[in-house]
């Protein structure tokens, strides 16, 4: 008699093996996914970091009292002239709002604070005779000139402001910038259009520095 091997049965899956090991698979899943977004959330920047805020610089606090300006007497052609300078003005120069006189609206105007101002029919300047001097107020030779949008300005740097004349008109026009402006000649330029189309050219006594 051959003796026949039965194959051996195959054994059924243990049930409570594989509950187990669907449970923990169930478990890990979310585990690593709120592991991950752990992670993810910690290397994130924060808000602030990631949206800057905005470097808006506090605005200059422009006081309500006029400035105080000299308003000499003027005779009627130069007051004319003046007054149609002072009609060309900006209310607000570049970001600087306006700001009322103490005297001579009608030839005196300023801006912001600490004020840049213009002040109309002022002494004419002239040039020295002599490298080494001359009349007594004269403008030196070697003087900086800044020919500026068709207008000569003469440039003089002080310790507190940059005082700028024309040099080239009927009727001078000063500009006065305090020293913690930069780029004063730029601001006194913002006034060489006004000044050509109100005031006359001189025919004689303009620096050769002036020319453009």
């Amino acid at each position: 008699m051959v003796d026949v091997e039965t194959p051996a049965q195959t054994r059924a899956p243990d049930r409570t093996t594989r509950s187990a090991a669907l449970l923990a698979a169930a478990v890990a899943v979310p585990i690593a996914l709120v592991a991950g977004l752990l992670i993810v959330w910690k290397f994130m920047p924060s808000g602030d970091a990631a949206t800057p805020a905005p470097s808006a610089s506090a605005p200059v606090v422009v006081p309500g009292t006029a400035v105080r300006m000299a308003a000499p007497k003027l005779d009627a052609h130069t007051g004319q002239v003046c007054l149609a300078v002072t009609s060309q003005l900006p209310t607000t120069l570049r970001d600087l709002p306006g700001r009322k006189v103490t005297e001579g609206p009608e030839q005196n105007a300023a801006w912001g604070e600490p004020p840049i101002t213009l002040a109309c029919g002022v002494a004419q300047p002239t040039m020295c005779e002599r490298v080494d001097g001359g009349h007594p107020g004269c403008v030196p030779l070697d003087a900086t000139m800044y020919a500026m949008n068709g207008v000569c300005w003469w440039g003089e740097q002080g310790p507190a402001a940059n005082v700028f004349t024309t040099m080239d008109r009927e009727v001078a026009v000063r500009v006065t910038v305090p020293g913690s402006y930069q780029q004063a000649a730029q601001w006194a330029n913002e006034f060489s259009d006004a000044v050509v189309k109100t005031v006359r050219s001189k025919a004689a006594g303009v620096p050769t520095g002036c020319t453009q």
